[in-house]
Order: C-alpha cells, then structure tokens, then sequence
C-alpha cells in the first residue's frame, strides 16, 4: 500500500491525527494501465462533496496532480481511494482552513463473482449523495447479513423503496431497459459510466421506484460499484431474482467502452 499526502509520501506524522478521524469525502476508482475510467466524473465527485462539505474545493489540475503522483509510484494496476479532508479535524468549524487530500494505492480488485443474496433493511444514509467516511451502519449491516446466512445488505427507506446497498449501486433488469431505482442514493462512478454509455449505444434506461412487491416483475438484478459494473444478484430479501447474464454481460461492455484517461 501507497499513501500520499498532497502529492507526497505520507509520513507518520501526517498520518497519526488522522486515526480517528471521521470528517471527510472520498472517491475509490480501478486504476488499469496508468489510467482511470470516469476521471472527469470522479474530478466532478470531489469538487461537488467538497463544496457540500468544506465550502470550498480544489483545481482539477492540482487534484489530478494529487492522483497523478499517487498513480506513478505504483503499479500499472491498483485501487485508488483519494480522501479530502481538512487539517483541523472534526468538531470545528474551520472556515477558513484548507484542504489536504490524501492518496492510497494497494491491489487491483474485481469484486465478487455472485451471484449474491441480500438482506433487506430498513435503512437511510445521512447525507446519501456524499461519499463519505465513517458509516460504521453499513458494515455493521453487511456483518449482520453474512451472519444470517446472506452476502450483504440491501438498503429499503421508510417509503419501502430499495435504493443501494452497503456499498454497491443497484440496477434492475425489465428485459427491454435498465431500471434504476429511484430513491435517495449515492450517485456511483461506475452508475454514471454505465449510463452515460448505455445513453451512447441506445439502451432504454429509466428510473423508477422498486419495492420488494416489484421484484417478481422485474427479469434481473445487479449490484456495482468501483471494483465492478456488476455482480448478479440472486435474491433481495425473501424474493428471488431471476438470473439474467444478457444483461450482466450488457452493462461489461457498456463499462468496457468507457475510455481509460491518465490523471
């Protein structure tokens, strides 16, 4: 693992306040010969939540510089998460303090094969457009699912609408068109990919509101996030789904023409 802070190796000391700290933005993204699908959506993330969270956010050109550095020390192949916090920590309002963005780089991933079970759980996240740090509920949640013999948990708000998962985007599958479920979620890089791409080849895509007494209309279900543009997904609560691999291997390709871009 590589940690860098504001374009450098991180030392100890840069990293010692932060070990309980809980205040902060991030975007995780697959780093795949030196380059990053979605750059420009992840760019976008982190000025938007910045600007949600701190009031202020950084150039492009120096987050990419950021990312760049993090992406050349080390392999062509990695997971990047890049973090934004501010220095004064928690429990402030520092108004006038900057940004320090940190770094980390480890093994490439690919996720799950599934196809996966998930619980249903009555669930909200604060602030849902934000991908932010210390959600101990999700894997709290996801640990309370594998005990009860599922893979992880789906997410279902007082209005009994499904809407994400523990740290996936979810996606339906009518047989014509992709359904997205139309709730307050995070909106995933890999989500937006996909449907800006889909958009680009002429899938019909649309959002709708998907509750429990939906899912026996609906021909498939997946989840995905940055390590994936999707995982079958078998059964959501007590109701099966069925298999769809024309639409798992649909979104693959979807994913696979969004172009690669170097910080």
């Amino acid at each position: 693992m590589i940690v860098h802070r504001n374009g450098r190796p991180a030392t100890t000391e840069d990293l010692a306040p932060l070990a309980f700290a809980g205040y902060a933005h991030f975007t995780a993204a697959q780093v795949r010969g030196g380059r990053i699908r979605g750059l420009d959506l992840h760019l976008a993330r982190l000025r938007a939540q910045s600007a949600e969270l701190f009031g202020r956010a950084l150039p492009d050109e120096r987050m990419r510089s950021y990312l760049r550095s993090a992406v050349e020390a080390g392999p062509a192949d990695a997971s990047l998460m890049a973090f934004v916090h501010q220095p004064a920590g928690e429990f402030t309002t520092a108004e006038d303090a900057g940004l320090d963005v940190l770094v980390r780089t480890g093994p490439a991933a690919s996720g799950p094969e599934g196809p996966l079970a998930l619980t249903a759980v009555e669930h909200e996240r604060y602030l849902p457009a934000v991908k932010h740090v210390g959600e101990a509920a999700k894997t709290h949640l996801k640990r309370r699912a594998v005990a009860q013999g599922y893979d992880d948990a789906a997410f279902v708000d007082r209005r009994g609408r499904i809407g994400e998962a523990t740290i996936w985007n979810l996606a339906f599958w009518d047989g014509a068109a992709v359904v997205w479920p139309e709730a307050e979620v995070l909106g995933g890089i890999t989500m937006q990919i996909l449907r800006r791409q889909l958009e680009r080849i002429g899938v019909p895509q649309r959002e709708q509101e998907v509750t429990l007494a939906d899912l026996p209309a609906l021909s498939g279900a997946v989840v995905m996030n940055s390590w994936t543009p999707g995982v079958a997904v078998r059964r959501i609560g007590p109701v099966p789904v069925p298999d769809a691999p024309d639409f798992l291997a649909l979104l693959h390709r979807a994913y696979d023409a969004e172009p690669l871009t170097a910080p």
